[in-house]
C-alpha cells in the first residue's frame, strides 16, 4: 500500500482484523460453552466468599489509611529505582540527588504527619 492514504488503510485493515478476531473468539465461546442454569450459578459471588448474613457492613477507616500509606511508599519505591540508574550517569549526579532529597522530604513530611496523628501505632 503506497501513497498518502496507504498508511491509514493499513491501520484500518489491522483494526478490522483485530475486531474480527475478537468477534470470532467471543462468538465461538458463546456457541461452544455449556449453558445450564443452576441455583449455584444464580447466587451472588464476591471474592470467593459465600453471601452469608446481612448485606450492610462497615469497615474501620484505619484500614484505608494503611492502604493509603502503602500506596505512598509503593510510589516511592517506583521512583527510587529509575533515580538509582540515572544517578550514575555523567552530569546527572548533583541535580538528581537534589531532586531526590526534595522528593524524600515530601514523603518524610507525610510520614511524620501520620506518626503525629497516631496512625502508625498498633492499638
Amino acid at each position: 500500500m503506497h501513497g498518502y492514504f496507504g498508511g491509514y488503510a493499513l491501520v484500518g485493515l489491522l483494526g478490522l482484523v483485530g475486531v474480527g478476531f475478537v468477534a470470532v473468539g467471543l462468538g465461538a465461546n458463546r456457541l461452544l460453552r455449556p449453558w445450564r442454569i443452576t441455583p449455584g450459578k444464580l447466587l451472588t459471588y464476591e471474592s470467593g466468599v459465600d453471601p452469608v448474613g446481612d448485606d450492610w457492613s462497615q469497615t474501620h477507616v484505619r484500614y484505608y489509611v494503611y492502604a493509603f500509606l502503602y500506596v505512598v511508599f509503593a510510589v516511592d519505591a517506583v521512583f527510587l529505582f529509575p533515580w538509582a540508574t540515572v544517578f550514575a550517569l555523567a552530569g546527572f549526579g548533583a541535580i538528581s540527588l537534589g531532586e531526590m532529597f526534595v522528593f524524600l522530604g515530601f514523603l518524610a513530611v507525610g510520614l511524620v504527619y501520620a506518626w503525629k496523628k497516631g496512625v502508625l501505632t498498633w492499638v
